[in-house]
């Protein structure tokens, strides 16, 4: 019977024969592996009904057992990300037990959530529903990734998501075998995240008056309710500690200069104007940005203070994407500062802007990644990364240039476009990515041999490809629901481009392992899209969630 695994190991053997999950059993875990066991306890409680106990010695009790090698120093920690070695495993199953095996804590979980794949999909529910103990086929896995960076973004600024969600988002990365989830915490349309001394941020900047209804390129009007909310600190916390515990790192993103509307309704003195506007009830690309003065760069320091304090994330996202420079070019004190700061247009405030959000993070001991506008204007800081999102040749642009690059082509990995032809596919924001092309697609750039591997980190010489990451962007992903509807199976299929080598994926056709994988979605209560097409319920109708195609 195919396992139908999601991504696909790199190597995996059958055998005849096959394991039966009983409640006699035991996990065993050192000190070092206590955290992936316990994770595999919690999810063999919930969904087979088997409570196993974690010891440090088996007691000559069958078991399941989780180890880490001699060479993992101490108990690990997410910080060293991304390292491919850091999530390679080997799991046995046979007669005699589960054996686990890994360099690193990152690696043991990896292990446990294709271990969990495995078993009955019914195994996934919250309680169990077996009528029989649970079996698990005899095989070998030696697996590793593909690429150290595995993402999913969830844009949470223009439609704002409830912490539940994004720690169901957080449990479906890991499911997946994604080890990124990138939060966009501020755009035009909302800001969610606290600053002390900045109040006004979440005060004002944090809910919008109403939302147009339908895209807004062809408005129907705006539906007059008001939408919003924001993180407190300690939901940000419990979100940070809840994917660490999974080997999952949170990158925060924060978008300057551009895309600061809610920032400048909360202090409209940060901008060129120091006019006073609502935040935006619709979406797009507003004129409004952050003015190159010491007061706007100063508050942009209290931001990143604010999020090194609450993100252990080794990168930190500034956006930097779609920052039109009509402001600047209309304003004769943005023309004084480019003069005083040496600049020869005011086109160049953008990389100067990136140059000192990445001297200040750098103090911090963080690296800045941008969207793949930094590259322009007078470029980036050398070890700056680059989210390539507009064309995938970029990111051999990028690469030669000496930069890290994060392969996020909109035409591969935008989850927020249509999914299929169908006319009774809901609102999205427009165009056509396919399960197909997302199951074809190729990461690495043509210049990029070895992309996992070549180069360094630090900027120096030439760069290389971290790895890939899907956007969820929620101009017309107005709840939960809608987001997942987008994310899979897409996100599914991206996962296994992100995780199997090519070689492995033609081999194994990620569709023909589908239908056996919705399963597991279906006992999650994921809201996914059907491979036939929207089920009644999902389909956008002739209302404001009626598909439109600019």
């Amino acid at each position: 019977m195919p396992l139908n695994l999601i991504p696909q190991p790199r190597s995996l053997t059958e055998r005849p024969g096959s394991f039966t999950v009983t409640p006699d059993l035991v996990i065993v875990a050192a000190d070092d592996a206590q955290g992936p066991a316990w994770l595999l306890h919690d999810a063999l409680r919930r969904g087979a009904g088997v409570a196993l106990p974690v010891v440090r010695d088996p007691e000559g009790r069958t078991a399941i057992t989780l180890a880490l090698s001699a060479r993992t120093p101490g108990a690990g920690n997410h910080a060293q990300f991304p390292s491919v070695t850091a999530e390679r495993y080997s799991l046995e199953i046979g007669p005699t037990g589960v054996d686990i095996n890994a360099d690193h804590p990152a690696g043991l979980v990896r292990a446990v959530h294709t271990l969990r794949q495995l078993l009955p999909a019914e195994t996934y529910r919250d309680a169990s529903t077996l009528t029989a103990a649970p079996e698990l086929p005899f095989l070998s896995v030696e697996d590793e990734p593909r690429f150290g960076w595995r993402g999913v973004m969830l844009d949470v600024a223009r439609h704002f998501m409830p912490k539940e969600f994004v720690l169901k988002l957080i449990d479906l990365a890991a499911m997946h075998q994604l080890n990124v989830v990138h939060l966009h915490l501020t755009d035009d349309q909302g800001w969610r995240f606290e600053v002390p001394g900045w109040p006004k941020l979440t005060e004002v900047g944090s809910w919008r008056a109403e939302t147009v209804l339908g895209h807004a390129h062809a408005a129907q009007g705006f539906d007059g309710t008001p939408h919003g909310g924001y993180y407190s600190t300690e939901d940000l916390r419990e979100i940070v500690a809840y994917a660490a515990e999974r080997y999952i790192t949170v990158v925060p993103e924060i978008d300057m200069p551009g895309h600061v509307r809610a920032a400048l309704a909360a202090y409209p003195e940060l901008g060129n104007t120091g006019k006073s506007q609502p935040v935006p009830t619709s979406f797009g690309i507003f004129d409004e940005v952050l003015a190159p003065t010491d007061e706007a760069v100063q508050f942009a320091r209290d931001v990143f203070d604010t999020v090194v304090g609450i993100f252990d994330s080794p990168f930190i996202h500034i956006g930097g994407d779609e920052c039109p420079r009509t402001e600047w070019r209309e304003s004769a004190a943005a023309k004084a500062r480019a003069d005083e700061l040496g600049l020869d247009s005011v086109d160049r405030l953008q990389s100067w802007f990136t140059s000192t959000f990445a001297d200040h993070l750098r103090g911090h001991g963080r690296r800045v990644i941008g969207w793949d506008e930094i590259l322009e204007d007078g470029g980036a800081p050398a070890d700056a990364v680059v989210s390539v999102w507009r064309e995938f040749a970029t990111a051999a642009q990028a690469i030669r240039a000496g930069h890290d690059v994060i392969v996020a082509p909109q035409k591969a990995v935008y989850l927020d476009w249509y999914p299929s032809e169908d006319p009774d596919e809901p609102l999205h924001i427009h165009n056509l990515l396919t399960l197909e092309t997302i199951a074809s697609f190729d990461p690495a750039p043509p210049a990029s041999a070895d992309p996992a591997r070549e180069g360094s980190a630090d900027g120096t010489g030439r760069g290389r490809v971290l790895g890939v990451q899907a956007q969820l962007w929620t101009e017309y992903l107005p709840t939960p629901a809608a987001v997942e509807y987008a994310a899979f199976p897409r996100l599914a299929a991206v996962a296994d481009m992100a995780w199997a080598s090519m070689e492995n994926r033609d081999a194994h056709p990620v569709a023909d392992r589908l239908p056996a994988h919705l399963r597991r979605l279906d006992a999650l209560g994921v809201n996914y899209r059907p491979l036939e097409g929207p089920r009644p319920w999902q389909r956008g109708g002739t209302g404001p969630r009626a598909r439109y195609d600019r």
